[in-house]
């Protein structure tokens, strides 16, 4: 084992503050991360019928008068008739922010149609894709946070290998 001494108080302190710095920018990072993996798994999402995932339900097939309204104005479709995206300014309206004083991640639209695509209305059947992308991609992010805070405690160094592989991480896992 592999242990570190200090010939000070003053050492012990930097010691600690650069672990503590080296915490916080490890989480961001981690939290950036993990927003842009659940980003860019909704946006995919769109434009194709989802199967069920977790606790969210397959989309349904597009209403007939929808389809037959998209043929009416020429849209290139494809064979779902790419469902959620005619303009893409749903798609271009997924953002994340990081909010490292709560440390938090948000990730979402603020389009309004987004929120009747996800949970549904009287009319529209739910076709969610932002729960389904943070459902999908939860046991990789939390590895990710997991391996930024243990970069974090280390004050910055990468863990060893082995001891990544113990803990379950995957080698593709960069922040």
């Amino acid at each position: 084992m592999n242990t570190k001494s200090f010939n000070s108080l003053l050492d012990f302190s930097e010691h600690l503050f650069k672990a503590a710095t080296a915490e916080i920018f490890a989480v961001h990072a981690g939290l950036e991360l993990s927003a842009k993996l659940i980003q860019a798994d909704a946006k995919h999402q769109l434009g194709h019928l989802q199967p069920q995932v977790g606790p969210f339900p397959e989309w349904e097939e597009l209403a007939d008068s929808t389809k037959a309204d998209k043929e009416r104005n020429d849209y290139v479709f494809n064979a779902d008739y790419n469902p959620l995206v005619r303009t893409g300014e749903l798609m271009n309206s997924i953002e994340y922010e990081v909010n490292m004083s709560a440390l938090e991640a948000i990730i979402g639209t603020k389009n309004i149609i987004g929120a009747y695509q996800e949970f549904g209305t009287k009319n529209i059947p739910p076709r969610p894709f932002m729960g389904t992308a943070a459902f999908k991609l939860g046991p990789i992010i939390a590895k990710l946070l997991g391996k930024a805070i243990i970069i974090g405690i280390g004050a910055g160094k990468d863990i060893k290998e082995e001891i990544g592989r113990e803990l379950g991480y995957i080698q593709d896992i960069q922040l």
